[in-house]
């Protein structure tokens, strides 16, 4: 009996990883060159297969990072000297301004508690922040920054960056690179690979900034974003990559492509919707995210009057994982992950398994 995970990441494996992983053993990739025109030549193909799914345009570049927190860093010593901005709803939305604190910049935020969204009508942007940290898919509380209203930030306010966090949710959001200036993710959640691996897509406009700062301000040694571009325009990286993340990527990047990603969407608000209806009519659960335009599709948490613990154990002798909740809600509340990796039937599943308690 298979066991499922609809844990919030690392997450359950995509279903052909395991067949990519094997192909990827047997042609002894692990052992090339990163300097070798095999490796350009595979490092190309991901970065390809990438840009069609998320309709990524030349005028950004898609560059590998160890990890999705990794691009926090980066992005704010790339586009701010002295101020950023921080829509904060969540552990992970205010980690990425604790960064910028660190990194001594005067770090303004709009903040709310914990599964509450926001519309960009009800933000004002400081005079002087220089980038708008965004979160699409608050991973702590399953609360979604409607793509719209993302989109309506920066043409509300065309001078300043603006960074998506999709950690949780690529390739789920439809994102118009025409006005995104910067975006991320790592591979452990809806992409369906172990961790390892960030991704980090950025714009030219991002890196002229990055130019013009580097002679008063640091903009990073490791994997600056000058060098990260420069190694990117041959298909290569600074140092030596995580090949087998970047090769198994680009695999599970073309199995969605086959699928279609507007059929990926589909079936992820398909599946969505049939969790939160379960929930919503359920004694004992209730959503977590009131409004529902705020409720990812992506991240489903539920308040639990039953201890979250127990249900967890329950569904764990089903062959099933769910997550706790984030933080203050661990004891109380349930996350479950709804990425690409788990089908309808697998999902149908847990409904009813969850539903016997």
């Amino acid at each position: 009996m298979g066991f499922t995970f609809f844990t919030p990441g690392p997450a359950a494996l995509y279903p052909t990883f395991e067949q990519h992983l094997k192909t990827f053993v047997e042609n002894q990739l692990g052992s090339i060159s990163h300097r070798s025109q095999q490796y350009r030549d595979l490092h190309k193909f991901t970065v390809d297969q990438l840009r069609t799914l998320l309709n990524v345009p030349d005028t950004h570049a898609i560059l590998f990072l160890g990890s999705a927190s990794e691009a926090w860093e980066r992005i704010l010593f790339s586009t701010v000297e002295l101020e950023s901005f921080h829509l904060i709803n969540g552990s992970f939305s205010k980690k990425f301004y604790d960064y910028s604190n660190a990194l001594n910049k005067y770090a303004h935020k709009f903040e709310k508690p914990m599964g509450e969204g926001f519309l960009a009508v009800d933000v004002e942007v400081p005079e002087y922040a220089e980038l708008i940290a965004t979160t699409h898919n608050e991973t702590s509380s399953g609360v979604q920054m409607p793509v719209a209203e993302i989109h309506k930030l920066k043409q509300k306010n065309p001078s300043k960056f603006i960074a998506v966090d999709m950690v949780s949710s690529a390739p789920y959001p439809e994102l118009d690179y025409s006005i995104i200036d910067t975006a991320f993710f790592s591979v452990q959640k809806a992409f369906g690979l172990p961790a390892g691996l960030g991704v980090w897509i950025v714009s030219e406009r991002c890196l002229e900034k990055a130019k013009s700062i580097r002679n008063t301000y640091s903009i990073g040694a490791h994997n600056d974003l000058l060098t990260l571009w420069k190694n990117a325009q041959n298909n290569e990286t600074p140092a030596t990559p995580n090949v087998m993340g970047i090769y198994l990527l680009g695999k599970i990047a073309e199995d969605f492509n086959r699928i279609g990603v507007q059929n990926i969407r589909k079936e992820t608000e398909h599946k969505a919707n049939l969790l939160y209806k379960f929930i919503e009519k359920t004694p004992g659960f209730s959503p977590f995210v009131k409004e529902k335009a705020f409720r990812s599709q992506t991240v489903i948490v539920v308040d639990s009057e039953i201890p979250s613990a127990d249900i967890i154990k329950t569904i764990k002798e089903k062959g099933m994982a769910i997550g706790s909740g984030y933080g203050a809600g661990k004891a109380t509340q349930l996350r479950i992950a709804n990425f690409p990796a788990t089908s309808v039937e697998e999902t149908e599943k847990l409904i009813h398994e969850l539903g016997k308690l």
